[in-house]
């Protein structure tokens, strides 16, 4: 590729924002207030403090933090000095997070010790190639790099990373078990920043409530509304009631929410007595929502709804915009959106052909913002990026405007309250109890959550199965995400010619009367 056709890198653009904007206020809420000079200045003390520590071109850091300005600018920090930066999911489970410091060959940690102390502490150990740990607040495990900024003084920040450089390393999962590292250079992740720009109905003046982990794509907000000269209010959890205080306190324009969110919001008390008149934006997606809660948000929070859809190995790749949300076309509430400009969609059958208008397909897309290849996976890199198409493994038909409607998932993936569950991990748990002879699980309706997990159960001869007790289980081993809503008690699970379990089978008891599917 030419010098001239190279374009940005992440921090170069992110850098570029903070110093047009100067003493507007970027971040407030959780973890304090910052305008774009002082965060343009901690960036530069940040790289004084990394590079301090060793870090250097070409190495990895690993971030596990809440919502706060702190840690994101860190992450542009090493970015910048052409580390590739990989999020640790906040709510992961102890295990997935080691996983990934193994697999994605961590050399530096970065721990918001004010939240996840302990957590950080068993990381440490557990990793012994690590070369050092910065921690956000005294620790005894890391070098507290808030203090350590504060001696270095005010230095430039750098930008040492390039275009094709390695950026952001971003881990999705698979029904096989194992977590995949999906790995974006620089040129995608800017692609991705300018699709969001582009597509997108961004307010004039963009306050913009992070509620959702800024780790995943709640953070991929955060770069539009810095360039646009906005402020980011940061929340640390989702509390429904304090969402609707600040949208009104500090006149929030814009926000995402998973739809499970949503629904918290419509079931709380005191949303229709809520201030809600500068919300402009409200962006849902991760999860399927119901098209009858849906109609209740538009008519009681307003027209202000956009659906995204689109994964950690592309993203976005369709929007429904607000005028699609259509109290008058109702049958759009089902769909998951028109292609991004920058998108090109093709619905494919096994062969790879296109399939015809109405049948369904395999989401397959071609777009710049499509991840390079999975972290040292060929194998899986080539298949799904064969031909030259990201193959999504998601199953949708097109109406004669485009407008796409997945009806399944190609895999057995559960979206819960807008996380990625993997059936697989949780049925390997279960199987471990003594009583537990088969274990199914699959995601069912379910009103807040949009697809709840549920297991469905063999017991051994003779054994009584504890509910409660697997349900613990689960959540000891996998986290509370993971942990089935519900268990079912069965003598039988529908089986595959092959001898597994059949899930569309098992799905198909659970859906019956529910519509078509929705992803």
């Amino acid at each position: 590729m030419s010098k001239l056709h190279q374009g940005l890198t992440n921090p170069a653009l992110m850098l570029r924002a903070l110093a047009r904007w100067g003493n507007r206020v970027a971040f407030s809420g959780y973890g304090g207030s910052f305008t774009y000079a002082q965060c343009w200045d901690l960036v530069g003390r940040y790289q004084a403090v990394m590079q301090g520590a060793g870090a250097s071109r070409g190495q990895r850091i690993a971030l596990l933090n809440a919502n706060r300005a702190e840690a994101w600018l860190a992450n542009i920090a090493a970015q910048g000095l052409g580390l590739c930066a990989t999020s640790l999911h906040p709510l992961g489970a102890y295990e997935d997070q080691q996983f990934i410091l193994e697999d994605a060959a961590i050399d530096y940690l970065f721990v918001d010790a004010e939240n996840y102390l302990e957590r950080g502490a068993e990381l440490v150990v557990a990793t012994p190639r690590l070369q050092k740990t910065f921690t956000l607040g005294p620790a005894a495990y890391g070098l507290d790099i808030r203090a350590a900024a504060d001696d270095a003084g005010a230095v430039s920040p750098v930008i040492l990373c390039q275009p094709d450089d390695d950026g952001m390393l971003g881990y999705t999962g698979g029904t096989t078990g194992k977590s995949k590292g999906a790995m974006r250079r620089h040129h995608s992740f800017v692609a991705m920043t300018n699709a969001v720009m582009a597509d997108f109905e961004w307010p004039e003046d963009i306050v913009y409530l992070a509620v959702a982990p800024i780790s995943h794509v709640g953070g991929t907000k955060i770069p539009p509304t810095l360039l646009r000269g906005g402020r980011v209010h940061m929340h640390h959890g989702f509390n429904p009631e304090a969402v609707l205080n600040d949208i009104g306190m500090e006149r929030i324009s814009a926000t995402l929410l998973v739809p499970t969110m949503v629904n918290m919001l419509l079931d709380q008390p005191k949303l229709d007595s809520a201030d809600l008149s500068s919300l402009e934006l409200l962006m849902y997606g991760a999860a399927p929502m119901s098209p009858t809660r849906l109609l209740e948000g538009l008519e009681r929070i307003g027209p202000v709804f956009c659906q995204l859809y689109g994964q950690t190995e592309g993203y976005p790749l369709t929007v429904l915009r607000k005028g699609d949300h259509n109290k008058d076309d109702p049958d759009l509430f089902a769909a998951c959106g028109h292609p991004c400009t920058s998108v090109q969609v093709a619905l494919l059958d096994e062969d790879g052909n296109e399939v015809p208008v109405g049948e369904v397909g395999e989401i397959c897309a071609q777009a710049p913002q499509v991840m390079d290849e999975y972290w040292q996976r060929p194998e899986q890199t080539a298949e799904t990026l064969a031909n030259g198409w990201l193959h999504t493994g998601d199953m949708a038909f097109a109406d004669e405007r485009g407008f796409l409607y997945i009806v399944d998932r190609k895999k057995d993936m559960i979206i819960t309250g807008g996380f990625n569950v993997f059936p697989r991990e949780i049925e390997d748990v279960l199987t471990t109890d003594q009583n537990v002879a088969m274990a199914a699980v699959i995601g069912v309706p379910d009103d807040k959550w949009g697809e709840a997990v549920k297991a469905v159960v063999i017991p051994r001869p003779g054994a009584e199965i504890d509910v409660d007790a697997l349900i613990q289980r689960v959540r000891d081993a996998k986290g509370a995400v993971q942990a089935p809503k519900s268990v079912d008690i069965v003598e039988e699970i529908p089986l595959t010619p092959l001898g597994k379990p059949d899930k569309k089978a098992l799905r198909e008891t659970y859906w019956a009367g529910q519509g078509r599917r929705v992803g």
